[in-house]
């Protein structure tokens, strides 16, 4: 095996320089694949690719230098979080890659903690403990909740919270924007419809309603899709698409090629762009 990929999502989509910043520090240890931030969101999603036994390098790096330059106490944005560098997990693409993906989420887990960060594992490191379970309340409720770390200090820190690592399949965040004059009460209606639970809940799928008033109050259904070989993006689409007609999609960061399956052509897909051509063109 020649490379694993990593998926670090961080709390700033707005500040460009801070992004470089980050981005520069990760390259010291792995090969940037590809970066998307969004201002509403207030996040931005990393793609990075490095030698098992080094991509752990590189994520630690990251997290000093996000630790650095970004101030939870002052971040307003939509996403859910705990930290600066907010969820660093290592992805297999196929099975024979998880034993490898694990071992070098453990050792990222060692180096952020390392760093001074808080580290919480979740997933199959923690008996399937969820992201949501973490994040309820952001950092105050993780803390209040008194819930020990992992790996690092025991404490949060002040400025850049805790960071969450896992190993894991593919995850697909994918959003997808209502056409007027759906409302985001609309939206929020449709993500609890549609979400894992919901009365028309798709396996494996989070779903949220927000509003994005940096792009004129567009109402957005913002959805995970946890395993794309038991529910496509075109189900996503189909299942959003009953209650309210959908003016555009938005990929953030890359997906297998096989979630597109099937997916409408006359759909507009922003940043559409597939993992494995990440890949291949390195």
């Amino acid at each position: 095996m020649s490379r694993l990929v990593a998926v670090p999502n961080v709390s700033e989509g707005r500040d460009e320089a801070v992004l470089d910043a980050i981005g520069e520090a990760f390259a010291t240890g792995a090969e940037v694949l590809h970066r998307s931030a969004d201002v509403d969101h207030h996040r931005a999603v990393f793609f990075l690719a490095g030698a098992p036994g080094e991509l752990h390098r590189a994520l630690a790096a990251g997290a000093r230098v996000a630790a650095e330059r970004i101030d939870l106490r002052a971040h307003d944005g939509l996403h859910p979080r705990v930290g600066a560098l907010d969820v660093a997990p290592v992805v297999y693409l196929e099975a024979a890659q998880r034993g490898a993906a694990i071992a070098e989420a453990l050792l990222a887990a060692d180096a952020i903690g390392a760093a001074g960060i808080p580290v919480f594992l979740y997933g199959e490191l923690a008996d399937g403990r969820t992201r949501a379970e973490l994040r309820r309340g952001g950092p105050a409720g993780l803390a209040a909740r008194g819930t020990a770390p992992d790996y690092g200090p025991a404490q949060l820190h002040p400025s850049a919270g805790a960071t969450l690592v896992a190993a894991r399949p593919p995850l697909i965040a994918f959003n997808l924007e209502l056409a007027g004059p759906a409302t985001v009460e609309d939206a929020r209606m449709i993500a609890a419809l549609i979400r894992e639970g919901g009365e028309e809940g798709l396996p494996g799928l989070r779903a949220i309603g927000l509003d994005l008033p940096a792009r004129g109050r567009i109402a957005q259904v913002s959805a995970n899709v946890e395993d794309h070989l038991a529910v496509s993006l075109t189900q996503v689409l189909e299942a959003v698409s009953r209650h309210a007609p959908v003016a555009c999609c938005e990929l953030v960061g890359l997906a297998p090629a096989a979630a597109f399956d099937g997916f409408p052509d006359d759909v507009r897909v922003r940043n559409r762009r597939t993992l494995e051509d990440a890949l291949s063109s390195q």
